[in-house]
């Protein structure tokens, strides 16, 4: 009896396992009521993602220097809010979409400033002829790009991003992924990486937030063993 009891609380635990893996695999809810770029899943295990995205087209302000990833976010964002409003050059307002995106090129020190680049997805309507604007320009994903990804919730604050993405980066070690990631997000210590938020600053719940690591799949096979 007590063995039986003890292989029906293994067989919840696995089953309770499950459900909690793919709650953490799914589609973040935003992207359930705006548009959000297609992808298909690749691999999964603990710590990561691998997405394989194809043909986005984003639209991104020019990069920022500052010292505080929140600000200049807010700083880029506000570009984009505005062209989406329709200060572009056919006076078009467009839907929002998810996620923005802010890629991080770490400084060297603590005290430097980074670089951040926002960059705002544009819907499928208007990734025919995405509308021009002074201070932006468009970019185009053409064919496959690979993206590792670790989801994290709340508000993003600076000490956030830069310890979530070494969490990403210690959860790929080891694996068949590691060396084309690092290759693809450049080498040493201030190698860059991706902010993706996916709500608006109004909602204070159930907040999904993700760091991307982008790189080019096709080289994943040369460097397996």
């Amino acid at each position: 009896m007590a063995r039986r009891r003890s292989s029906r609380l293994l067989l919840a635990a696995a089953a309770l396992l499950a459900v909690v893996a793919a709650a953490e695999a799914a589609v973040p809810p935003t992207c359930e009521r705006i548009e959000c770029p297609a992808y298909e899943v690749m691999d999964s295990a603990n710590g990561f993602e691998i997405r394989r995205y194809t043909d986005a087209v984003w639209v991104s302000a020019a990069p920022i220097e500052d010292i505080s990833f929140v600000a200049a976010t807010r700083t880029g964002f506000l570009q984009l809010f505005k062209y989406i409003q329709g200060k572009n050059a056919y006076n078009e307002t467009i839907e929002m979409t998810a996620p923005v995106l802010t890629e991080v090129s770490p400084s060297d020190g603590p005290f430097c400033a980074s670089s951040f680049a926002v960059s705002f997805y544009v819907p499928a309507k208007n990734q025919a002829d995405p509308p021009p604007a002074e201070g932006l320009r468009v970019r185009r994903w053409a064919g496959a790009r690979y993206a590792a990804v670790r989801r994290f919730g709340g508000f993003v604050a600076d000490a956030d991003v830069g310890e979530q993405a070494a969490r990403l980066d210690a959860s790929l070690q080891g694996t068949r992924w590691a060396a084309a990631v690092n290759e693809g997000r450049g080498a040493g210590q201030a190698a860059s990486y991706v902010v993706a938020q996916y709500n608006s600053p109004f909602e204070f719940s159930g907040r999904v937030n993700e760091i991307w690591m982008l790189f080019d799949g096709a080289k994943v096979g040369s460097h397996a063993n």
